[in-house]
């Protein structure tokens, strides 16, 4: 009787404080931005492997000796995954065919807004195990100054980034204005930022030499903004939205200043 009774009150237990999930001991990247998100806050003897994408696209705080795969299915199934991760544009014949196979695949989408990049490293850190409650809080929404000064996001292949977009969101919540009015991405008119040039530009493109390059290294460009309104960010932080989205707003900040 005692025995049963003991029975008993373990079953009412569990019903009231269901078992806690382990952690998953094996996890998959398929994309780029998921590989970061991931390094940036797993254990790495959590993670099985990250995507190819990461080798070709590397970053400084990223050290070497992260596993990876080649994005082949044999080579994800080999790996016996306990959950892959991959976002909402990446990987979509790869990722229906593992869940075909019976593997816990989860997708992420891509945040647009503040709001949203809260909400998805939270999400993240709820599907490794994590606390989510460590996830930067989403900065409360700011207008820049009537008379703030102008910057203007400069890209590769003469392409500007206008409004509408994620990067001007950032702009905007760092104090600055967009020197460009037209909504998305833009494609510039030398003549025209020269008679009216911005306070600065960011040259948002990898810091290496190529032609998409040319129209940023053009010298009346050049000398239309002073050498201390030429500003630089490291490139992989506008790539992907995510944690370091407030140091670049942090940083730009002090630009302003």
């Amino acid at each position: 009787m005692r025995r049963a009774l003991s029975g008993l009150v373990a079953l009412c237990l569990l019903n009231i404080f269901p078992a806690v999930a382990e952690p998953p001991k094996r996890i998959v990247s398929l994309d780029l931005c998921m590989d970061w998100i991931l390094a940036h806050h797993a254990d790495p003897a959590q993670v099985a492997a990250l995507s190819p994408m990461h080798k070709r696209y590397p970053i400084q705080w990223i050290e070497a000796g992260w596993p990876s795969h080649d994005g082949t299915l044999e080579q994800v199934v080999e790996l016996q995954p306990d959950l892959v991760l991959a976002g909402q544009f990446s990987a979509l014949l790869l990722r229906e065919r593992l869940r075909s196979l019976g593997y816990r695949v989860e997708v992420l989408a891509l945040p647009t807004t503040f709001t949203e990049v809260e909400a998805y490293e939270r999400q993240l850190l709820t599907l490794i195990g994590g606390d989510p409650e460590q996830a930067a809080p989403a900065p409360a929404p700011s207008s820049p100054a009537l008379d703030a000064k102008r910057l203007l996001l400069l890209d590769a292949n003469a392409i500007g980034t206008g409004p509408g977009t994620f990067e001007h969101q950032i702009l905007e919540q760092a104090g600055w204005r967009n020197y460009l009015h037209h909504e998305g991405l833009v494609r510039l008119d030398l003549e025209q930022i020269v008679s009216d040039p911005p306070d600065a530009i960011l040259f948002a493109a990898p810091e290496h030499q190529a032609l998409a390059n040319r129209f940023a290294e053009h010298p009346v460009l050049r000398r239309s903004v002073p050498a201390d309104g030429w500003l630089s960010t490291e490139y992989w932080r506008w790539q992907c939205p995510g944690p370091w989205t407030w140091d670049l707003i942090r940083q730009l900040n002090q630009w302003l200043d």
